[in-house]
């Protein structure tokens, strides 16, 4: 490898590790939530708590499942998925006028399921692959969430643990 090589190497490795600490503190609540491209949040909390409803436990709304689907689909989906994702989001409430009267939100929770497996058990690709990513991001945006993962599973935040007064067997 040439010098220069090496030596404009190390200054970029230095300059990301000065950078990295200033660009890591700019991230905050207020940041993460906002996702103004994405109409309907109402509409997608009340889809997402029919998805993983409140029980006992805590239900995807309460938790801002919502929110990280919203930030996920802004974020890291390509523009035509965003677009094919607001779109049957939209068509959400028509489907539900049509089919029970009323929107989704005011429908109960037999009416709700209804309207969500119409969507998996539909014709159109974008309505099944919709309630496919709605299905998944909400399962993966509870399952990841602290309240869950300090709740349900034996999340260690430094799992395996140092005994050293423990007795040798010869």
């Amino acid at each position: 490898m040439e010098r220069r090589k090496v030596i404009k190497n190390i200054a970029l490795s230095l300059g990301s590790l000065v950078t990295m600490p200033a660009w890591a503190s700019g991230w905050n609540v207020e940041s993460i939530h906002t996702t103004p491209d994405m109409p309907n949040e109402a509409l997608l909390a009340e889809l997402v708590e029919t998805i993983i409803p409140k029980t006992q436990t805590s239900g995807a709304k309460d938790l801002g499942v919502h929110q990280f689907i919203q930030k996920i689909v802004t974020d890291c989906f390509d523009k035509k998925a965003q677009d094919n994702f607001a779109q049957v989001l939209g068509q959400i409430d028509p489907l539900s006028i049509k089919a029970f009267g009323k929107p989704f939100a005011q429908g109960d929770a037999a009416q709700r399921i209804s309207v969500l497996q119409n969507l998996s058990k539909s014709e159109d690709k974008n309505q099944q692959d919709f309630y496919r990513t709605l299905r998944g991001l909400t399962i993966q945006g509870y399952t990841s969430s602290e309240y869950y993962m300090t709740k349900f599973t034996d999340y260690e935040m430094a799992p395996a643990r140092y005994l050293g007064c423990v007795p040798v067997k010869k």
